[in-house]
């Protein structure tokens, strides 16, 4: 009996362990709620030539699941295939203690995503936000020139929400 309930906590504790890979290669796969680049980062081609005959409108979204303010500092902007562009997302802690935070883009229309190319970014590693804090995080990026010619808007949103509760104890106290 022992055996076997050994046998059930450790496949209780592997499908665990791999559920978060799993959805992640899902949502690779499907092409939806893309998490970030293949690999993670991305180098600036060597000669990347503005296309200046296309203007591309990014539109900025933002989504909070947490304790605190998100949002882009514009709504819109327009940008020309292979023209680096930055645009900054600004989060305010409301709470009187600290919470880690992670934010998830997502691209619409959903084909894009191998097109939107982030140099730097916030969404590449966890945030720390102390009680009150605000902070203004940069995304520099450019869109591929081998973006389809018939899109003509994209869409970047970002999703941000608390990683796993930590609270600062003594500023609860």
């Amino acid at each position: 009996m022992l055996g076997k309930l050994v046998v059930i906590a450790v496949m209780m504790f592997g499908f665990g362990y791999l559920l978060i890979p799993v959805y992640k290669h899902i949502c690779e796969v499907l092409g939806i709620n893309n998490i970030t680049q293949k690999d993670g980062t991305v180098a600036l081609p060597g000669n990347t030539q503005v296309d200046t005959s296309r203007t591309i409108t990014v539109e900025l979204d933002s989504n909070a699941h947490g304790p605190w303010r998100f949002r882009s500092t514009q709504r819109s902007l327009q940008v020309h295939p292979g023209e680096l562009a930055t645009v900054v997302y600004e989060v305010v802690n409301v709470q009187p203690h600290t919470v880690n935070a992670q934010a998830i883009p997502s691209y619409a229309p959903n084909q894009v995503a191998p097109y939107f190319k982030k140099v730097d970014c916030f969404c590449f590693k966890q945030q720390t936000l102390k009680a009150n804090e605000a902070r203004q995080m940069p995304v520099v990026f450019y869109i591929d020139p081998a973006l389809p010619k018939d899109v003509k808007t994209i869409t970047l949103s970002y999703t941000f929400f608390e990683i796993d509760g930590l609270k600062d104890k003594t500023a609860s106290r």
